[in-house]
């Protein structure tokens, strides 16, 4: 097999694609050849050690393939099953890998395994976001932060199915017309405008019950300042830098907000969630009313690159790895 591995974190220069052998699969494992490995902002987090993991270790938590060999004890997946999946053990940046089957789902014949391999990280995201964590109500408008990314692009269309009013942030006009063309009513370019004062003409000064942010440090303040009395901040991401620490009593007291950090692992952590969230998101795309289109394709060994490309925030849609 070939797989990425860091030893130290740092950069995108300390991933290093190794040829190594792999064992056969644990009894409650199958053997997967990954035939695409999804591109995730998590990822660069695991590398660069503000999401520490112990040395060395692969990298990357999604990928969608075929079972090539089935552990003893598996009875649920077999030989030649499309599966995918987009949580720990660490290592999906590999041509083959051993892989638990308490985190793993089929992929149905109509969706592609290309397309799969972009769907779970983000697609189980805007599950758990608007079904779960705040569950978003037809006539309300809520706001995402970083519209025109890969969750983004997925969360607008997913949201406006469901009837809300959606304001999406970019960070450059160049990607103000990809988030109209996912679903977004209004779209405001952070970095020239002040979204706040822009969502409070939006709603007429009523501010918002919810705020979606995956940007983090940049954006919070401003987020705040969107939501009205008992609103909800939902923050689930670092792209612009991990939040500093909340003064409650300046940020949360005075509207008596809502404060909560949601990740995947805590939306999936039984069969029947992992099953329900993941044939969610399958039928949001074979219905048509979630389209996703590959922004760019890398191959293993251009894998800094495309770590580099990723922080710098260039890509206009999700993006694979082709091992």
């Amino acid at each position: 097999m070939k797989s990425v591995v860091i030893s130290k974190p740092g950069g995108p220069e300390v991933l290093e694609v190794k040829d190594l052998n792999l064992d056969e699969p644990k009894n409650d494992e199958v053997t997967i050849q990954n035939h695409a490995i999804g591109l995730n902002y998590i990822d660069t987090y695991h590398r660069s050690g503000l999401y520490p993991v112990p040395l060395p270790s692969g990298i990357g938590l999604e990928a969608a393939g075929e079972i090539t060999k089935v552990g003893s004890d598996v009875k649920d997946f077999k030989v030649g099953d499309k599966v995918a999946y987009c949580a720990a053990p660490l290592g999906a940046y590999s041509s083959h890998r051993n892989y638990p089957t308490k985190n793993l789902v089929k992929v149905p014949d109509a969706v592609d395994l290309e397309t799969a391999a972009t769907l779970m990280t983000k697609g189980i995201t805007t599950f758990y976001l608007l079904h779960k964590t705040y569950p978003a109500q037809s006539g309300e408008t809520v706001l995402f932060h970083a519209a025109a990314g890969g969750v983004g692009q997925i969360f607008g269309q997913w949201a406006k199915s469901l009837g809300c009013n959606v304001i999406g942030t970019v960070g450059s006009d160049e990607k103000i017309e990809i988030a109209k063309n996912n679903g977004y009513d209004h779209v405001i370019n952070y970095n020239k405008d002040n979204f706040a004062e822009k969502v409070k003409e939006i709603t007429n000064g009523k501010g918002l019950s919810v705020v979606y942010d995956g940007v983090g440090k940049s954006t919070f303040d401003g987020s705040i300042e969107c939501l009205k009395l008992r609103g909800m901040m939902v923050s689930f991401g670092n792209a612009s830098g991990p939040l500093d620490p909340v003064n409650v009593a300046k940020s949360i007291q005075p509207k008596g907000l809502y404060l909560t950090r949601p990740s995947i692992m805590q939306y999936t952590t039984t069969r029947e969630e992992l099953d329900e969230a993941a044939n969610k998101v399958f039928e949001m795309v074979t219905s048509g009313k979630v389209k996703t289109k590959i922004s760019k394709k890398y191959s293993l060994k251009d894998i800094s690159q495309a770590h580099k490309d990723l922080e710098s925030r260039i890509l206009t849609g999700p993006a694979v790895i082709i091992p």
